[in-house]
């Protein structure tokens, strides 16, 4: 089994808030990031898929072809966009929200790009690994 990883790039921007608690918790728990104008990141993103190479080609997926997964499923919605305010996924709503914290941008963008990995066969989705910061990253590995 092999493992291959690509990484890409975007900006965004972004702020914590939960619709069921008043200001004042998302104020407490969330401190400065509770900002409704939002702050941004230039985020990291690593999409990693398994395999095995394929035997004329050596590869286990072609990189131009998950670069361009990746732009088409991600980066296009994600880059350079207040992700609360432009993606879907964390629409603040009266029956709630997904806080696009860096563990649930990992999880979306693993909910992107696993249908596009299957369709394409021969590999898997293995790891999505978002940095917000050098020093601070999460992993999502799919549902056990």
């Amino acid at each position: 089994m092999v493992f291959l990883t690509r990484r890409a790039t975007f900006s965004a921007s972004h702020f914590y808030w939960n619709p069921a608690w008043p200001a004042e918790k998302n104020e407490q728990v969330f401190g400065r990031c509770s900002n409704r104008n939002g702050h941004g990141h230039n985020y990291t993103l690593e999409v990693t898929v398994a395999g095995e190479p394929d035997p004329v080609t050596g590869f286990v997926v072609d990189l131009k072809w998950l670069k361009a997964a990746i732009e088409r499923e991600v980066l296009n919605d994600f880059d350079h966009r207040h992700l609360n305010l432009e993606v879907p996924e964390f629409a603040i709503s009266d029956s709630g929200a997904t806080i696009p914290t860096t563990e649930n941008i990992a999880i979306a963008v693993w909910k992107r790009l696993e249908p596009a990995v299957k369709a394409a066969g021969g590999a898997r989705l293995s790891c999505v690994r978002v940095y917000e910061t050098p020093e601070i990253f999460a992993e999502f590995r799919g549902q056990p």
